[in-house]
């Protein structure tokens, strides 16, 4: 076009001082070759002493108006244009080092920046799978320190909902069904050997005294009438346990019946005092002559051994009181101590399992009675807890849902 203009369309300015400026004005390519065919594919304005371009390429460029190819390392344009001087063919042919050279450069600079941009991608995308990864890293290095030493230890769980905060939280759950698991075998070892252990010491010590020299028939008789109420008070406690175990595991549900509170305390204090010759002593303040619950009573009467036995053991075996009142819905019973107390750190931790302060104070002690005492209140939907000590001594509140003794006669 350049062309066309300053040859076809300057035609009052010689062809010597177009040349000149078509020289000065415009780069020139490398190899360049500029002709102009006339309608007789004849080169005008330029001179060509030879036929540079072919008559088929010059009819081909007339033809089709405009025509670009490549010629080896040359690239060729062809245009047709009309002038008043008449119809024109323009074909330009060059070697454009030039560009050749910036292509390869440029080729050169792609290959640099697609390997830098792998690397780059590449250490992205191993510190993205890092960060992805790390809750899933840290999920497995909590999981490996959880060991039967530490059930109770959960791996952390956020907020976000994410696969690995889901399984986190499938993981805490099988754990607790785990622990539960886990601390019910321990608890019903524990438990029978808690509860048996008495009443199989005065078996023995019965039968080993009735055997030291021979004795009245009568004194026989009264040894193995004493033997079987102990093995009868057995056969209770561990169809109590048995029961505690089915209710902890959700199996069956405990066969519960009315109970007279109030009749129940005063065994509990008469079998203190005949058993173990210990002062327990029961008050009352009920409005109703009937304190009716709800409850099993072997269970019951355990939970409430194991509270006045935790009071006589660290009140070396000081006089030990129940206050039973009326609380409308509920009944409330009061046990109280003359021992040192409990602090009020400690009083979180006492319900625990295998939790125990007794041995650091030279008692005897496993740390399951006050454990099974709460499991079987809450059984029995009643709460035990401590009351804040004003002094000396400690007072346990057990509450225990009230029934109306009218709807039970329906």
């Amino acid at each position: 076009m350049v062309t066309a203009k300053l040859y076809l369309e300057a035609d009052e300015i010689s062809r010597d001082a177009v040349s000149k400026v078509r020289h000065q004005y415009l780069q020139k390519l490398n190899s360049e070759v500029i002709r102009i065919y006339d309608g007789k594919d004849r080169a005008t304005f330029i001179g060509d002493s030879a036929q540079y371009w072919t008559k088929e390429t010059i009819e081909k460029v007339r033809k089709l108006g405009r025509l670009q190819y490549t010629d080896g390392e040359r690239q060729v344009v062809g245009i047709y244009y009309r002038d008043n001087q008449g119809d024109f063919v323009i074909l330009v042919s060059a070697n454009d080092q030039g560009s050749h050279n910036r292509l390869a450069k440029l080729l050169k600079i792609m290959i640099v920046v697609f390997v830098f941009i792998s690397v780059i991608l590449l250490l992205l995308s191993r510190w993205i799978a890092e960060k992805m990864l790390k809750p899933l890293n840290r999920f497995m290095q909590e999981v490996q320190q959880i060991g039967s030493g530490n059930m109770e230890a959960r791996v952390a769980v956020t907020h976000n909902k994410d696969e690995i905060n889901l399984i986190a939280q499938s993981f805490n759950h099988l754990m607790e069904e785990l622990e539960h698991a886990f601390i019910l075998q321990k608890t019903f070892v524990a438990n029978a050997s808690h509860e048996l252990r008495t009443p199989i010491t005065r078996m023995m010590m019965r039968a080993e005294l009735a055997l030291v020299k021979e004795r009245a028939t009568t004194d026989y008789q009264q040894a193995l009438a004493e033997t079987v109420e102990d093995a009868e008070k057995m056969d209770h406690i561990i169809t109590g346990l048995l029961a505690l175990a089915k209710m902890d595991l959700e199996l069956i549900n405990s066969q519960l019946s009315p109970i007279d509170l109030d009749t129940l305390l005063d065994k509990i204090s008469q079998d203190w005092k005949n058993q173990k010759q210990l002062n327990f002593i029961v008050q009352k303040n009920i409005k109703q002559k009937e304190a009716l619950i709800l409850a099993n009573a072997v269970l019951l009467q355990i939970a409430l051994d194991n509270v006045i036995a935790n009071a006589f053991k660290f009140s070396q075996g000081q006089e030990v009181k129940a206050l039973l009142t009326d609380k409308g819905d509920s009944l409330q019973i009061y046990i109280s101590d003359k021992g040192p107390g409990i602090p009020l750190a400690q009083q979180v931790e006492i319900f625990k399992p295998f939790y125990s302060k007794a041995k650091t104070m030279g008692f005897e002690g496993e740390g399951m009675g006050l454990y099974m005492a709460q499991k079987i209140i809450d059984l029995f939907k009643g709460s035990i807890e401590i009351s804040q000590q004003t002094g000396t001594g400690c007072t346990f509140i057990i509450a225990l849902p009230r029934i109306n003794p009218v709807l039970i006669s329906i």
